[in-house]
């Protein structure tokens, strides 16, 4: 679950962490308001949007006065803000972050992360702050220094004092940054945070170290044990189809192709993916239904994926352990009857009930193309998408 960088912040202030002060605005008035609280002489007006690279596309400004507070409010407020990250529709600001200025020295970079390599926590950081990771990682690769923290000893000064030496601190920074690392381990592992990004992390005129940016996501799987975190979420940022889908427990994400995926195993679905790609098309979502779907668990999900009007086909991939390929069928019948299904469906069923499951579908009356394998499967989609057309 990702949250806005105001919302951010006020996670990492909790744990002792130096932002800059702001407030956060959904109107021209509030963000006025915002700024004569704060005082000046300088403030930058952000906009709120669950994407990064929001100043490359006009969302970030810095003003020096009340009216240029405002005239940039009103600009932001209501946009539609195109990112790199947020594909070419871009996405509504609704709400805003007035921010103190800050009197820049040094922009560097630090991230925390949960290293899959090393099962750790890793710090990420660079001198080259402000520009994308990916790109300095391409360019410079020896500008990025990467320490790993072993769990069972925890986070140490040790930690702190490298990444400061690295990044060229001395003196008074080498304990702030000492501090500061401490801190991020401490919100990264109570918070269940997925990914910490600070960027730029900035070395101020007077030698302070402050987090200048901030962007978190959370581990989905752990937010029950958040209620404060879950209060934060920003239903407006997500797509409609994927909120749906977290209602019955679907794994969803919206792609741009036209071949919908019901699948069950978060492995076994990337594979499908893949292979409906070797075969010239493109997969319009991910959707792992689980271990333990039921027939209305599938049901919902047919509608999820039928929810996206550029689907031409559907195939259903399932491997039948946990899970009965009868359930499975029934469950794909009742949903072609009740949404009245008029796109090519493919189903491939292996496992547990296999048999049961493909007599299911073969009595339905329902126009459904079985398939032994994935191969198989996957190239009756993509030819029956192709004929439909």
């Amino acid at each position: 679950m990702n949250i806005h960088e105001y919302q951010a912040k006020q996670v990492l202030k909790e744990f002792g962490v130096p932002v800059p002060k702001g407030g956060v605005a959904y109107s021209v008035d509030e963000a006025a308001k915002v700024a004569e609280d704060l005082g000046g002489p300088v403030w930058v007006v952000k906009a709120q949007i669950h994407a990064g690279g929001r100043g490359k596309g006009g969302g970030v400004t810095v003003v020096k006065s009340i009216d240029e507070v405002r005239t940039q409010s009103e600009r932001i407020l209501g946009m539609t803000l195109v990112t790199p990250q947020t594909g070419p529709e871009g996405k509504h600001v609704g709400r805003i972050y007035v921010e103190e200025g800050s009197d820049i020295a040094r922009e560097l970079y630090l991230s925390a992360l949960v290293d899959r390599a090393t099962s750790r926590i890793s710090f990420i950081a660079s001198t080259e702050g402000g520009m994308d990771i990916e790109e300095v990682a391409e360019k410079t690769p020896e500008k990025i220094l990467t320490v790993s923290v072993d769990p069972a000893s925890g986070v140490s000064a040790h930690h702190g004092r490298q990444i400061a030496f690295a990044l060229g601190l001395e003196g008074e920074q080498v304990k702030q940054m000492t501090k500061l690392i401490g801190n991020l381990y401490q919100a990264v592992i109570e918070k269940d945070m997925s990914l910490l990004e600070i960027n730029p992390l900035v070395v101020t005129g007077a030698g302070d170290i402050i987090c200048l940016d901030a962007k978190v996501d959370f581990d989905s799987n752990a937010l029950y044990r958040h209620p404060d975190i879950m209060e934060l979420r920003d239903f407006d940022e997500e797509d409609p189809a994927e909120i749906e889908a977290s209602k019955y427990d679907l794994s969803y994400i919206k792609l741009d192709g036209k071949i919908g995926c019901m699948v069950n195993g978060a492995g076994l679905a990337m594979a499908t993916m893949d292979i409906i790609k070797l075969y010239g098309s493109e997969p319009a979502n991910f959707l792992d239904v689980g271990g333990g779907a039921t027939k209305e668990k599938v049901t919902e999900a047919f509608k999820i994926i039928l929810s996206d009007d550029n689907v031409e086909g559907i195939l259903v991939n399932i491997f039948g352990g946990i899970m009965r390929c009868d359930i499975i069928a029934e469950g794909v019948v009742a949903a072609a009857k009740e949404l009245s299904l008029d796109v090519p469906l493919v189903v491939r069923l292996e496992g547990t009930n296999v048999d049961l499951g493909k007599e299911i579908m073969a009595n339905s009356g329902l126009p459904i193309i079985p398939a032994d394998n994935l191969n198989d499967a996957a190239e009756k989609i993509v030819a029956a998408v192709k004929e439909a057309a």
